[in-house]
């Protein structure tokens, strides 16, 4: 299949409903969308938000689970040239409130709950405190809410609040060509994407993506797991996730896939769907296939359409998707920061090959291996820090600082990974030089997790590392020094967390110590890197 021509989502939209138009693009329970009824509802939302307000250059953001209006509205979005941020499921009120105000952003569609989170109340605290100076549109996606709801409280803004089927009535009275002639404005260039990451810093990081880039790399994904039109993807990867947004979708999306939706993971549900759709694409990451293999009724499905995908993680980690059915599972590197991924390994490739390294570099993708403290370029087989070159970050918003920081004076982003390039091109992961903890797939800032910590009356200081897990890589393990006189529990601390951050933040253990046990640089500064040593050997989770 050749990469589609003009490197816009919409015009991309455009093209795949011309060449599959009656061909299944979206299944999300009992709904089913064709590529030609996909665009035709993405244009009708698009009109929608055209009616209240949202013009080219807007940032919207989705908040909801994996389902149809996440991806209907993303690419409504897209239409009119307007920015999409998509939030976290997993956030705070205290969270949300910070993504919304440092993207400012003007439209919020939402729906009312997932899980146990209720985002109906979540942002109508936030109206009632003083609210976003940038809001002004809340779209509530649920069909049972009233049609027109007045925000509770003394709301600072003038924030309007509609219901799905109302912002779809508002569109009616826009032309469709008003649409069309803001989708054939949009440059590839521009700005499609702001994900929000977390950093080796407090504060989450704004990450802007492209089109064109958005576009080309997950093609060139779906190249290297020899997608077609005939593939089906099971997606339980959350979409606000660049994994879901901005690797999983797009791949069958540039292919003429069809992407099979699950609004949140659940094993035993997975595995039905997967069976009853045939799903032949797997995205997972090591917790979820833990999970999937440990199913006591795992056995029982047909998981034989299953072919290709992503995942990460060891080798054994990698062997046991093949082990439940994934033949040709691709392992993958990348960061948000480049497009998802900028190393896939090839479908057909040997499996040992795909057991152990993380593939060649992506077409437009240039990997260099540079001395960590040097930055002087490393010979193959030699270790040192992953830069990349090509499809990456654009920007981090409002943050020109970090981002003159994250570029080698050759233009290379640097990605604080270790790896090595061997003799044939292939990239071998070999850990992370920053500080960041990846858990479950998700990379976490302890940083975040810290100030959180110290925020609690009893705690002076507070450390936060990852140390090996079982199945989700590492665990979150909290050391923390105590107010004078002062003894907090663990089961105290862990409900403060998770009262103030989304629960995969949330330490799985506190350890109690005392500053003179920290081990210290001859400096002063604490070795961060040996501070597993404080931990007795029962407390490293491994399971």
């Amino acid at each position: 299949m050749s990469i589609p021509e003009i490197l816009t989502i919409p015009m991309l939209m455009k093209e795949q409903a011309r060449r599959f138009a009656s061909h299944e693009a979206l299944v999300d329970g009992t709904r089913r969308f064709t590529y030609s009824q996909l665009l035709e509802q993405a244009n009708n939302v698009a009109r929608g938000l055209v009616a209240i307000g949202v013009v080219r250059g807007d940032r919207v953001a989705i908040l909801m689970g994996n389902r149809a209006e996440w991806l209907l509205t993303f690419l409504a979005i897209q239409q009119i040239g307007a920015v999409s941020v998509g939030l976290n499921t997993w956030s705070t009120a205290r969270e949300l409130e910070y993504t919304l105000m440092h993207a400012e952003v003007r439209c919020l569609v939402a729906a009312d709950r997932l899980r146990n989170q209720d985002f109906r109340s979540a942002i109508a605290g936030i109206l009632a405190g003083g609210g976003i100076a940038s809001l002004r549109s809340l779209v509530w996606v649920n069909a049972d809410l009233a049609s027109s709801v007045k925000p509770d409280g003394n709301s600072a803004t003038d924030t309007k609040e509609i219901t799905w089927n109302e912002l779809l009535r508002r569109g009616e009275n826009i032309a469709q060509a008003q649409v069309d002639s803001s989708a054939g404005a949009v440059q590839p260039d521009d700005d499609a994407i702001l994900l929000y990451t977390s950093g080796s810093t407090a504060a989450p990081k704004g990450i802007l993506l492209k089109h064109g880039h958005w576009v080309s790399n997950s093609f060139h994904i779906g190249e290297r797991m020899h997608v077609t039109h005939q593939d089906r993807l099971w997606l339980a990867v959350s979409l606000f996730w660049s994994f879901g947004i901005v690797n999983a979708a797009p791949n069958l999306l540039t292919h003429g896939g069809c992407v099979v939706l699950q609004e949140s993971f659940d094993a035993g549900e997975a595995l039905a769907l997967i069976e009853r759709e045939r799903c032949s694409i797997f995205y997972g990451t090591p917790n979820i296939v833990q999970a999937l293999w440990e199913h006591p009724k795992r056995t029982q499905h047909d998981l034989s359409s299953l072919r290709s995908g992503a995942t990460l993680g060891t080798p054994e980690q990698v062997q046991r998707v093949v082990d439940l059915g994934v033949r040709e599972i691709c392992n993958i590197y990348g960061l948000s920061e480049t497009y998802g991924n900028c190393a896939v390994t090839d479908a057909h490739d040997p499996l040992d090959a795909r057991l152990q390294s993380v593939g060649r570099p992506l077409p437009g993708v240039t990997l260099r291996i540079c001395h960590i403290e040097s930055g002087e370029l490393q010979p193959a087989g030699e270790v040192g820090e992953i830069r990349v070159k090509g499809p990456v970050v654009r920007e981090y918003l409002k943050d020109p600082e970090k981002t003159a920081e994250s570029f080698d004076d050759n233009g290379f982003f640097c990605t604080g990974d270790l790896g090595l390039l061997d003799t044939e091109g292939r990239l071998y992961f070999k850990g992370r030089i920053k500080e960041m903890v990846k858990s479950g797939g998700i990379n976490i800032a302890p940083a975040e997790v810290e100030q959180v910590l110290m925020r609690h009356p009893s705690v002076r200081i507070a450390y936060v590392i990852g140390v090996p897990h079982q199945t989700l890589d590492e665990a979150l393990v909290a050391i923390v020094i105590s107010e004078a006189g002062a003894l907090p529990q663990p089961d105290e601390l862990k409900a403060f967390c998770k009262k103030e951050m989304a629960a995969y933040k949330v330490p799985q253990q506190f350890h109690f110590t005392t500053e003179i046990k920290l081990p210290l640089t001859t400096t002063g500064k604490v070795q961060k890197a040996r501070l597993h040593t404080l931990l007795p050997k029962t407390e490293e989770p491994q399971s």
